[in-house]
């Protein structure tokens, strides 16, 4: 500790006692809540991770033929659990957007 009730300097500054563990609390919550939020949907991670996987895996010819298929009933069911859930479905959707869209622009899916 210096004489002025500090503890020392970081990059020429002088930290208090205080601040430094206020901003070191402040860390740690942040990586805490960074943690929590990427763990707070596993199962959505994972079908997202498997839509973007189709697309990056198919090829355009792939992605053509199964544009009118009707979808599994898997596939039913977590359409019909994202339109009744607006938070969780831009969540999907935000995981997903610029990997599907890119490949269905190459394919010529869209505009």
């Amino acid at each position: 500790m210096n004489r002025r009730g500090g503890i020392g300097t970081i990059a020429g500054i002088e930290v208090k006692q205080g601040k430094a563990l206020a901003v070191g609390l402040l860390v740690m919550l942040t990586m805490m809540l960074v943690g929590v939020a990427a763990a707070q949907h596993p199962i959505l991670d994972m079908m997202a991770g498997k839509v973007v996987e189709k697309y990056q895996q198919s090829t355009c010819e792939q992605l053509w033929e199964q544009r009118g298929k009707p979808k599994s009933a898997q596939e039913q069911q977590a359409i019909t659990i994202l339109r009744g859930d607006p938070q969780l479905r831009a969540e999907f959707l935000n995981k997903i957007a610029a990997p599907v869209a890119n490949k269905m622009f190459e394919c010529g899916l869209i505009p």
